[in-house]
């Protein structure tokens, strides 16, 4: 597992030890890139059930200011630490031991605004429209939510005032992309 683009591009990541984490691969981080657009210069990011990091530091490396990191693993938190020093980004990464939902709540709760969540939850949650409604007040104007799911799951149509723009499938990993209405 590796950067798939910009300033950190090439560099290894690692993921945290165990069945627990599912990192998703280079393959559908560099298509979900595409997807985006390249570059995220300036932005803000939240990456929620972050395993290794890989979504928020390749929006770093793509030239977000921020990233924001929330997992309730602690070897997933010891992963994201290692690899935002690894990559460089350290200094503009914020790594938080928690509940994803709770620290979204607690988060919007305290006007916390981002240009892209992230979102890659157990699939066995199969809480994707709960997810979608813990993320929608956290979203800038314009602001965009990603959710990998498993292809089992099928992603609302609307939920909480975002529109489902895309859904994308790679393999059994999918990728449901909402914005505002």
């Amino acid at each position: 597992m590796r950067i798939t683009g910009g300033e950190a591009r090439g560099r290894p990541l690692s993921a945290p030890r165990g069945d627990e984490t599912r990192p998703t691969s280079d393959k559908v981080r560099q298509a979900l890139m595409n997807v985006l657009g390249q570059r995220f210069d300036g932005l803000a990011v939240l990456d929620l059930y972050a395993g290794s990091g890989a979504l928020g530091l390749e929006a770093l490396s793509r030239g977000a200011a921020r990233a924001v990191f929330v997992d309730s693993a602690r070897a997933a938190i010891l992963a994201v630490e290692e690899n935002a020093a690894r990559t460089g980004f350290a200094d503009r990464a914020s790594v938080h031991g928690d509940d994803a939902l709770r620290w979204a709540a607690r988060a919007a709760g305290q006007g916390a605004r981002f240009d892209v969540v992230f979102a890659d939850p157990p699939y066995a949650l199969r809480a994707l429209a709960k997810i979608a409604e813990a993320c929608a007040p956290l979203l800038a104007e314009g602001g965009r939510l990603v959710v990998e799911h498993d292809r089992r799951e099928d992603a609302p149509a609307e939920v909480a005032g975002l529109s489902l723009a895309q859904d994308r499938r790679y393999g059994d990993t999918c990728l449901a992309i909402f914005g505002r209405r």
